[in-house]
């Protein structure tokens, strides 16, 4: 396939906030009939471009690229597949970006990547030990792509504090990234501080609003563990309002995730990537937000 896509920077500063989704590659028949529904149902809303995640230490490397493919193929979105350059040596880190131009993509989310749990995959002294590093490397080598980087509002939870886990980000920035996604958050104050900051830092980049809808209290202890978010208890009380019915949980957290998009979209903020596991629902809903869309 050639590479035709259009890179994503190209997709900011056009007067309205850029509206994208996240894919993760499946790993069971039912999740890759699950992905392929929610691919077709979301044709109606046709986002701006949707990418696929990288599983730590490239366990997922084949499935990335083979529904990053079939995304692009069948559904026509614009895909931008995550790399995680940990565990890889630089000659595999190319190969993998070979692949990626061979079957069309024009974007990446560079990304250091988790180290896996099971020690599957380790750091390679011939590898990238930073993301700066491997988004330096994809656009000395592919000069063409557009590359997308990862923020976080609440700091990396490896980072001493918020200046230095921004300074971090300002060296992926300064390598090459056009834009950059954060991690999900529930409170928008800490977005606005974090774009606060960040511009104080020099970073003029577009900063993604990254967003996941709570669905249920439980899954919202798991979002706290995963990622240390802060979980504004008036968000707990609304989940906790809404009793046992799965539905009425659901319902409250896309209702405090529109509240979230309202007050975004009213600050111009130029662009939300929502996290969507898979689901149609919650995107299919939230989307209403943007309008404008025409469907794929």
């Amino acid at each position: 396939m050639q590479n035709t896509g259009s890179t994503i920077a190209e997709k900011f500063g056009k007067n309205r906030a850029v509206f994208s989704v996240e894919f993760f590659p499946p790993k069971t028949e039912e999740g890759a009939r699950q992905i392929l529904r929610t691919a077709n149902r979301l044709r109606e809303i046709g986002p701006d471009f949707v990418s696929i995640t990288y599983g730590a230490g490239g366990s997922s490397r084949e499935r990335t690229i083979e529904y990053g493919e079939l995304l692009a193929e069948i559904f026509g979105f614009e895909v931008m597949p995550h790399l995680a350059c940990f565990g890889h040596s630089k000659s595999e880190t190319a190969s993998i970006l070979e692949r990626f131009a061979a079957a069309g993509f024009r974007n990446v989310m560079a990304l250091r990547g988790d180290r896996p749990k099971d020690g599957s995959a380790s750091a390679r002294p011939d590898g990238f030990a930073h993301a700066d590093e491997l988004v330096g490397f994809v656009r000395e080598r592919f000069p063409n792509f557009g590359i997308g980087c990862a923020g976080y509002p609440e700091k990396h939870p490896e980072a001493p504090g918020m200046r230095e886990d921004i300074a971090n980000l300002k060296r992926k920035v300064d390598a090459g990234a056009d834009f950059v996604t954060t991690q999900l958050f529930f409170d928008n104050s800490h977005y606005f501080r974090f774009v606060e900051m960040c511009r104080e830092a020099g970073i003029d980049k577009p900063i993604v609003a990254g967003l996941l809808p709570a669905l249920s209290l439980k899954q919202l202890a798991n979002f706290k563990a995963m990622c240390s978010t802060d979980i504004p208890r008036a968000l707990v009380e609304r989940l906790e309002a809404a009793g046992e019915t799965p539905g009425a949980q659901a319902a409250a957290g896309l209702d405090w995730a529109e509240a979230q998009i309202d007050e975004l979209l009213a600050a111009k903020v130029p662009g939300i990537h929502l996290y969507i596991l898979n689901r149609a629902e919650s995107a299919l809903k939230l989307s209403k937000k943007f309008g404008g869309r025409s469907p794929l």
